[in-house]
C-alpha cells in the first residue's frame, strides 16, 4: 500500500486531476482551531489546555501526533521530549538520552518512540515558551501527556460538537523506525466513529505521500500544512513555493481537501506592520481547497509593531485586529494559541455583518 502512495506522491506534481468547485465558509464562520490547546495560558498539549480552548469557545482542537514505542499515539509538539516536559530531569531515564537524524536534521533528546505508554505516563509537561508565558510555566508539573484515546473521549464528552484536526509528526521517520502511522491513525479514528468526510475530524501532515496514503484508506478530510519555506521531507525535490502557485494548489487537490500555510504565505508580515495579501486564499479556494492558516499568537513578538501594546514581549497585543484583516481575505479557519482573540475578531463580523 505505501509504495502505491508514495509512486501517487510523486506524480502528483506533473499530472493533476480536475477539482470540485471551492467550498467557502465565509469570513464571519471561520472555523477557530485551539493550537495545541489555549497555548498563550496553559502548558500546550495537556487536556487542561484543551479543555480551557473548548471553553472558550474554540470549534476544533489541534493535537501534534506522535508514537510511543509501543504503538501509542500521545500528544507532543515533537517526539524529542525534552522541549515540553521533564524529561531531562528525571535520572531514570538518564541513558536514554540519544541523537538522531529527522528529517534531515540532527537532534539530541530524548524520543517518544523509545519510551513506552507506561513511562510518557510518568512524565510532567511543562511550557515550552516560558520566558514568554510565564502564567504557563507557573503550571509546570502539573499535568500529563495525554493519548490520543484520551482526547478523542474529551471532545466527545462535551454538550456541543468539538472537532479535532490532528497534525502527524514525521510519519516518513516514524515509519523508518517500525512506527508507520497512517493505517493505526485511520483504524483508532474509525473505532471512535470518525470515518467520513462529514465528521469533525481533519488529518494534518506537512508531508505529501502519507496524505495520499490516508486518501486511500479514509474519507476523513485531509489538510496539506504548507511552511513558509524549504520542503517536504518526503519529496525535497518538491518546494513549499512552488506547492502554493496554481499548479501546485491544482496538485493539492487531486489527495487534499485543505491548505494550511504558514500566516505569513497569506499576508506577509512586513517590517512594522501587515503587508500585502499574496493572492493564496482566491488561488487555493479556486481548486475547491479550504484555507486554514497558521498559527496566531497574541504576544507582542508575535505581532507587527502596529499591534504592540505596551508593556514588552509577555504582554497580549492587538491580536484580534491581525486575525480580523485575515478574516476579511476569505479564509475558512485558523489556528490560534488564544482563541479569546478570534472570538473577538469573528464577532466583530458578525456584528458588522448584521449592520
Amino acid at each position: 500500500m505505501r509504495w502505491i502512495c508514495v509512486a501517487l506522491a510523486a506524480l502528483l506534481f506533473s499530472a493533476c486531476a480536475s477539482t470540485p468547485p471551492p467550498t467557502m465558509t465565509g469570513a464571519s464562520q471561520a472555523l477557530i482551531i485551539a493550537h495545541r490547546g489555549a497555548s498563550s495560558e496553559l502548558p500546550e498539549h495537556t487536556l487542561e489546555a484543551y479543555q480551557h480552548a473548548i471553553n472558550q469557545g474554540a470549534d476544533y482542537i489541534e493535537p501534534d501526533l506522535v508514537m510511543t514505542r509501543d504503538g501509542v499515539f500521545i500528544a507532543r509538539h515533537e517526539n524529542e521530549l525534552s522541549g515540553t516536559t521533564d524529561v531531562a530531569d528525571r535520572a531514570e531515564f538518564a541513558d536514554r538520552r540519544t541523537t538522531k537524524t529527522i528529517d534531515g536534521r540532527t537532534v539530541t533528546g530524548w524520543f517518544a518512540e523509545d519510551f513506552t505508554l507506561a513511562e510518557i505516563r510518568t512524565l510532567r509537561a511543562r511550557e515550552r515558551l516560558p520566558e514568554i508565558r510565564r502564567d504557563s510555566a507557573r503550571h509546570d508539573g502539573h499535568y500529563g501527556v495525554p493519548t490520543l484515546a484520551e482526547i478523542i473521549a474529551l471532545v466527545q464528552r462535551q454538550d456541543r460538537t468539538v472537532g479535532l484536526i490532528p497534525e502527524i509528526k514525521h510519519p516518513s521517520y516514524s515509519a523508518s523506525v517500525g512506527l508507520p502511522m497512517p493505517e493505526a491513525l485511520v483504524r483508532q479514528f474509525a473505532e471512535a466513529g470518525y470515518d467520513s468526510a462529514d465528521d469533525p475530524v481533519m488529518i494534518q501532515s506537512f508531508e505529501i505521500a502519507p496524505l495520499a496514503e490516508l486518501g486511500v484508506l479514509t474519507d476523513i478530510r485531509l489538510v496539506q500544512l504548507i511552511a513558509g519555506r524549504g520542503s517536504p521531507a518526503d519529496a525535497p525535490e518538491t518546494s513549499y513555493a512552488h506547492m502554493t502557485s496554481p499548479a501546485g494548489l491544482e496538485a493539492i487537490a487531486t489527495y487534499a481537501d485543505a491548505i494550511g500555510p504558514d500566516k505569513n504565505l497569506v499576508l506577509p508580515r512586513e517590517a512594522h506592520s501587515l503587508g500585502q495579501p499574496t493572492g493564496i486564499v482566491a488561488r487555493a479556494q479556486a481548486q475547491g481547497l479550504l484555507v486554514i492558516p497558521y498559527t496566531f499568537r497574541p504576544e507582542n513578538p508575535f505581532l507587527p509593531d502596529d499591534l504592540h501594546i505596551e508593556g514588552g514581549e509577555t504582554v497580549h497585543g492587538q491580536a484580534d485586529r491581525e486575525i480580523e484583516a485575515f478574516l476579511a481575505l476569505g479564509i475558512d479557519g485558523l489556528f490560534t494559541d488564544y482563541v479569546p482573540a478570534a472570538m473577538t475578531a469573528v464577532q466583530r463580523l458578525r456584528a458588522q455583518a448584521s449592520e
